[in-house]
C-alpha cells in the first residue's frame, strides 16, 4: 500500500516508487514545461506587438484626415482681453482689435414699497426683455413680496431674467429688482401690470437716480443693457453679444474683458499646431514599435556563463516582413514639388532605426508648403495610407498575427490535454508498482517465517547435535 515502508523485506518502498515515477515523469514534464513557456512567451510577444501595431494605426489614422489640414487656427495676443477660433473657409490674415466696452444685460426695479406690502387683488404681470413678447405671471391676492418673486422666478427660469428683493436698512423699504443676462441695447427688463398690482410696474424710461430725491418713489433702470463696442483694424463696431460672429468671414471673437488702451493682435493661420502635434505622434508611435520590436528580436548575454536572454520574436519572418514594408515606404518618394520625402519636412532615421524632428525645419515646411505635406501625408497613394496597407493585413481581426495566437492558445489546450494524460498514466504507474513491491514484501514475509518454521524444525531432530557456545 502506498506510504508503507515494507515490513517483510525491510526495503524503502515509498523511495523506490517515487524514484521510479521521477525517472518515468521528469522527461516528459520537462519537455511540455519547456513547451508551455516558449508557448506563453510568444503569446506574450505577440500580444505586445499587436499593441504597438495598434497605437502606430492610430497614430496614420489621425494623421491621415484632410480635415485636420483644412482646419484654421486664430489666435490672440491678450486671451485675458479676447478669445478667438476660426472655421475652415477663414483666410488667413492679422487682424488688430481693441475692445472698449462688453456687452451687458439691464438691471431695472420697482419703486420702493414698504417691507409687509401685500397684495390687495389678483391679477397678472407681464414681464418683458425689451420688445420682445411678453411672459404672463398670475398673483394671487394677499401675496407678498417674496411671493411675488417667488412666482416671477418661476415662469421665467428659461428667459434669461431672475428676480430678487433689496431693502434699504435706513428706510426698511424693499425693491423688487429684475436682472437679465440677454446682452444688446434695447433689451431692458420692464413689467406691466393689471389693475391691484400697479405697485410691481417698472418703466423702462426712467432711470433711477440715487441722488435724486423722489428716487424711492419711481421705477426704471438701475443699469442699462448695452452693446459691445470694439474695433477691428481701427474700424468701430458693436455687437449685441460678446460672441462676434461675421465680424472677420468665419472667425468667432469671444470678448473677455475690455481696455481701449491695449491693442490685441488676431492672427488667423492654417492650423499649424494641430498638425505638428499629429506629426509627432505618428513619430512617437513609429518609435515605439521600433523599440518594442528591439526589445522582442534582441537575444543579450548575461552572467560569466554567457548563457543568452533571448526576446519572445528572435527570429520571427512576421516581424522582419513588418519593418521591411514599413521602412520601404518611408524611404519611398512621393507627395508634391517641396515635400516628398519625410526628410523635407526635418524627420530622419536615427542610427537605433528611430525617427528624429528637427522642429525648426518642420516649422518651416508647413510655413512655406502647408498644402503639399497635406498631399504628402493624406489620401489614397499618401504616406500614411500606404503605411497603414503595410501593416494591416498582419494586425486587423482575423489577420496574419491574430492566426498565430490562435494557434498558440491551441498548443496550450494540448499542452494542458497532455499534462492531464501525464498525471493519469503517473497515478497507474505509481498504483501498479506499489502493487508489485508490496506483494514483493509480503512474499519475502512469507518466506522468511518458513525459513524460520524449517530452521526450528529440523533443529529438534534426533541425532542433531546443537552447537553449544564455548
Amino acid at each position: 500500500m502506498a506510504g508503507i515502508t515494507g515490513i517483510g523485506s525491510g526495503m524503502d518502498i515509498d523511495g523506490i516508487v517515487g524514484a521510479l515515477v521521477t525517472a518515468e515523469k521528469a522527461p516528459k514534464e520537462a519537455q511540455l514545461t519547456r513547451l508551455e513557456t516558449a508557448n506563453t512567451t510568444k503569446i506574450s510577444a505577440l500580444g505586445t506587438l499587436r499593441t504597438a501595431l495598434s497605437s502606430f494605426q492610430t497614430a496614420l489614422k489621425d494623421l491621415n484626415d484632410i480635415k485636420l489640414f483644412e482646419n484654421r487656427s486664430a489666435k490672440s495676443s491678450n486671451t485675458d482681453l479676447l478669445t478667438a477660433t476660426a472655421g475652415k473657409t477663414a483666410q488667413s490674415g492679422t487682424y488688430s482689435v481693441k475692445v472698449e466696452q462688453l456687452a451687458t444685460g439691464s438691471k431695472t426695479a420697482t419703486k420702493a414699497l414698504e417691507g409687509d406690502f401685500t397684495t390687495s387683488a389678483a391679477g397678472t404681470l407681464t414681464v418683458k426683455v425689451g420688445s420682445g413678447e411678453g411672459i404672463n405671471v398670475d398673483i394671487e391676492k394677499g401675496a407678498s413680496l417674496t411671493q411675488v418673486k417667488d412666482a416671477l422666478n418661476a415662469a421665467l427660469k428659461d428667459s434669461g431674467v431672475s428676480a430678487n428683493l433689496l431693502t434699504d436698512p435706513s428706510t426698511g423699504k424693499t425693491r423688487l429688482v429684475m436682472s437679465s443676462s440677454n446682452t444688446g441695447a434695447g433689451k431692458d427688463v420692464s413689467i406691466s401690470a393689471s389693475d391691484g398690482l400697479k405697485a410691481f410696474v417698472i418703466d423702462t424710461e426712467n432711470t433711477i437716480d440715487a441722488e435724486d430725491d423722489d428716487a424711492a418713489g419711481k421705477s426704471g433702470v438701475l443699469e442699462r443693457a448695452q452693446n459691445a463696442k470694439f474695433s477691428i483694424d481701427g474700424l468701430a463696431l458693436e455687437s449685441a453679444t460678446n460672441k462676434v460672429e461675421g465680424a472677420i468671414p468665419d472667425v468667432t471673437l469671444d470678448l473677455v474683458a475690455a481696455d481701449k488702451e491695449k491693442t490685441i493682435t488676431v492672427k488667423v493661420a492654417q492650423d499649424q499646431d494641430g498638425v505638428t502635434a499629429n506629426i509627432k505622434k505618428f513619430v512617437t508611435a513609429y518609435n515605439n514599435l521600433i523599440n518594442t520590436t528591439n526589445s522582442l528580436t534582441r537575444v543579450t548575454k548575461v552572467g560569466d556563463d554567457g548563457i543568452p536572454l533571448t526576446g519572445g520574436l528572435v527570429g520571427d519572418s512576421s516581424v522582419r516582413s513588418i519593418l521591411s514594408g514599413i521602412q520601404n515606404e518611408l524611404v519611398s518618394v512621393g507627395g508634391a514639388d517641396g515635400v516628398r520625402v519625410l526628410s523635407d519636412l526635418g524627420i530622419t532615421t536615427q542610427k537605433d532605426g528611430t525617427l528624429a524632428i528637427d522642429d525648426k525645419k518642420l516649422k518651416t515646411a508647413l510655413e512655406s508648403n502647408f498644402d503639399a505635406v497635406g498631399s504628402f501625408f493624406t489620401g489614397e497613394v499618401g504616406l500614411m495610407s500606404r503605411l497603414n496597407n503595410r501593416v494591416d493585413g498582419f494586425n486587423q481581426t482575423g489577420g496574419i498575427l491574430a492566426q498565430r495566437v490562435s494557434g498558440l492558445e491551441a498548443t496550450s489546450a494540448d499542452i494542458k490535454a497532455q499534462r492531464e494524460k501525464l498525471a493519469l498514466r503517473v497515478e497507474s504507474l505509481t498504483a501498479r508498482l506499489y502493487s508489485q513491491f508490496n506483494a514483493m514484501d509480503t512474499m519475502v514475509a512469507q518466506l522468511s517465517n518458513t525459513s524460520s518454521w524449517l530452521e526450528t524444525t529440523l533443529s529438534s531432530l534426533p541425532g542433531v547435535v546443537k552447537k553449544s557456545a564455548k
